[in-house]
This record gives structure tokens, C-alpha cells and sequence, in this order.
């Protein structure tokens, strides 16, 4: 069930993430510049993945903190994609 869960959270997390990638919020296009000379476009998808893979292999081992802490890591995403979708940065 554990691991379930981690994949629903994967896939919010990237739904949220390609919402802010693609918004054109200045913060974003500043970080994306600048991260774009450094490491591919798409860097920062890797990164999601190998959270959504860690998270998943530490549910499927079993262990609860680790699902906890990428639920909370889902949450603060939420809340930081709803802050730039609304205008509110």
C-alpha cells in the first residue's frame, strides 16, 4: 500500500512540476536559466525521479519514515506551485 502511495504522490509531484516549469513565472525562468547553462533542461526531472525511485524502494522495504517525508516533501511542493499559480510571490 505503501508503495501505492509513494506512486500517487510521483505522479502529483510531477504534475506540479511541469505546471511551474511551464507557467513563465520570473522566479522559474531565473532558476531555468541559470540551471540550463549548468545541467540540461531536464535536470531537474532526473532529480524528481530519483526521489520518486528512493521513496518507492524505502516503501517497498517496508520502512515508513521515508514515505512520510516525501509526503510531506508532496505537501510543501503543493503549497509552493499553488503560491506561484496564484500570483501570490
Amino acid at each position: 500500500m505503501l508503495l501505492i502511495f509513494c506512486f500517487l504522490m510521483g505522479i502529483a509531484n510531477f504534475a506540479m512540476h511541469k505546471a511551474v516549469a511551464e507557467s513563465g513565472h520570473p522566479y522559474v525562468e531565473d532558476t531555468k536559466r541559470y540551471f540550463g547553462r549548468h545541467f540540461s533542461p531536464y535536470a531537474s526531472y532526473a532529480i524528481e525521479l530519483a526521489l520518486l525511485i528512493g521513496a518507492m524502494l524505502f516503501a517497498a522495504e517496508g520502512s515508513l519514515l521515508i514515505p512520510v517525508v516525501y509526503w510531506t516533501y508532496t505537501g510543501m511542493n503543493g503549497i509552493a506551485t499553488w503560491l506561484l499559480m496564484s500570483g501570490r510571490t
